[in-house]
């Protein structure tokens, strides 16, 4: 019941976006009579199928240029598919990381089936997304210090308890890719990433092909710390030799199903 009734409320959330435009996370909180975190969630799982689009304090609808581009719903088609494919990678009981991010997060109703996972992350929107899956996993927090930009824990504290595991995997996004150097950020708060990688014994980055070859000054993770990357079918057949050449495992998801046969 509690599912279903999220369900519902995420529906109304972006129809209301759709009619009115803008709404509030204040306003939402008492229109649904429920908590400003279980509000953020659920905008960030909204912009992630690619309903709406977040702003500080709430939401806004997607501008008409952007709902009349084609390549949208593609966008969300790549995400998907990347997310279902690293899902693959993931057996019944391992101890994984999962990164905050929007191409992570795709990957967490894909985890129902899953048995025995236990699953730190430094992201409230994960862990609450974890907590409504039909085999809940062994959920570890980071704590640390909350960082507004990647909407998730960082700092010293953060470290520390991801020093106290070891894991079978990390799934964590990016910026984008240089493909001399590795994953590339926005964010000069590197450290965690980096640790997170220390202590996985596989990492596995998910990112959409269009961030390949993108160039950003903050390097992340280098390729040598690169186990396997995760991206869609558009990539370029140079940037695929490229990467392959680093000794990357690379894993290109087919975008497009065969959605005729879902329907049936």
């Amino acid at each position: 019941m509690t599912k279903r009734n999220t369900q519902q409320r995420r529906h109304a959330i972006a129809a209301l976006v759709q009619e009115r435009g803008e709404v509030s996370v204040e306003e939402l909180t008492q229109r649904f009579a429920t908590s400003e975190v279980t509000i953020r969630k659920d905008l960030a799982l909204l912009e992630t199928g690619g309903l709406l689009l977040r702003r500080y304090g709430g939401a806004v609808s997607l501008p008409s240029e952007m709902a009349a581009e084609p390549d949208v719903g593609q966008v969300s088609k790549r995400k998907q598919a990347i997310a279902r494919a690293a899902a693959e990678r993931l057996r019944d009981h391992n101890r994984v990381i999962i990164d905050s991010g929007t191409t992570t997060s795709a990957m967490i109703p894909l985890l129902g089936g899953k048995r025995g996972l236990v699953v730190m992350t430094n992201s409230l929107n994960v862990a609450g997304q974890l907590r409504e899956l039909e085999n809940e996993p062994i959920l570890l927090m980071t704590g640390g210090t909350w960082d507004p930009h990647s909407e998730s824990f960082q700092g010293q504290i953060a470290e520390q308890a991801l020093r106290s595991y070891d894991f079978d995997q990390l799934f964590i996004g990016a910026d984008g890719i240089d493909l001399e150097r590795g994953t590339t950020t926005f964010n000069e708060l590197v450290g965690l990433s980096r640790v997170m990688a220390e202590v996985a014994r596989e990492v596995i980055v998910m990112v959409e092909s269009e961030k390949i070859g993108r160039r950003i000054p903050n390097l992340e993770l280098p390729w040598d710390k690169i186990h396997t990357l995760v991206t869609d079918d558009g990539l370029a057949q140079d940037a695929r030799d490229k990467i392959q050449a680093k000794g990357v495992t690379l894993i290109c998801a087919p975008a497009v199903q065969d959605s005729s046969a879902r329907r049936k």
